[in-house]
């Protein structure tokens, strides 16, 4: 997206009062919904929704990177999305294809590494291989990592996480006395990813949709309205400021917070 100097020079304004007036998340989750609520109100098919969603997706990452965000994870593809209609399905799947290859470089110039999570098996051999190239060509950026949850669902990854554990227990290699939340949690598919610090979805519904539930325990939710397709960096800046202006206490009372 190309802004006019003028345009350039605001944004730098805001997105310095946004460093200075406090802690800017350092990973922040976004469910990304409402493209097909965007398609209907312009009496466009679905999928118009989704391909001008990818405008979203790039404002969103740039600015996260500008901002000094180190992880956005993206929740792109549910475990429950395989049960829309086939010839939507199989669109989304081109689409991710293509999104993969046109947005790779613009990664590479930005310093940002690829990862994605979910039940990665289930996605279609053009996809995974694509998918797969973007990863390791962007193994050693270390500005932001962008994480794509494709085919996620968070029951189905603490239920993977529960057999493996079980698995681990049975043949004496974990102890039960040794699972504890830390250890839960390097047997989630996150692991080695900081719990996110703030949880954005669009579109005004209230509700996380089976997205990182053992993860967003003590992420700040913001509720934006705006459906995805017409997100972009300024609706971001609206989710940090609020976020800035919370009292995380992760259970503990505000006197012990401000010692």
């Amino acid at each position: 997206m190309k802004l006019s100097k003028g345009k350039v020079d605001l944004d730098l304004i805001v997105q310095k009062k946004l460093m200075q007036n406090g802690e800017i998340p350092s990973h922040i989750a976004v469910i990304m919904d409402g493209n097909g609520r965007w398609a209907k109100s312009k009496g466009f098919p679905r999928i118009a929704g989704h391909k001008s969603g990818i405008e979203s997706v790039r404002d969103t990452v740039k600015s996260c990177a500008q901002l000094g965000v180190k992880y956005l994870t993206l929740y792109t593809f549910s475990t429950e999305n395989w049960k829309r209609p086939k010839e939507e399905v199989s669109t989304l799947m081109k689409l991710l294809v293509k999104s993969l290859s046109s947005e790779l470089d613009e990664l590479l110039q930005n310093d940002i590494r690829l990862v994605a999570i979910g039940d990665l098996s289930k996605l279609p051999d053009e996809v995974m291989k694509k998918l797969n190239e973007a990863i390791l060509r962007t193994e050693k950026n270390n500005r932001m990592t962008l994480i794509l949850a494709l085919s996620y669902g968070s029951r189905w990854e603490i239920l993977e996480a529960v057999k493996k554990i079980s698995s681990d227990v049975q043949q004496n290699k974990l102890a039960i006395d040794e699972i504890d939340v830390k250890c839960f949690s390097n047997y989630l598919t996150t692991i080695n990813i900081p719990d996110p610090d703030l949880l954005i979805r669009t579109s005004g519904e209230f509700r996380v949709s089976n997205f990182l539930l053992w993860q967003i325990a003590y992420a700040e939710i913001f509720i934006s309205k705006t459906l995805w397709p017409d997100f972009r960096r300024k609706d971001l800046y609206e989710a940090i400021e609020d976020f800035q202006k919370r009292e995380r206490r992760f259970g503990k009372v505000s006197e012990q917070i401000s010692k």
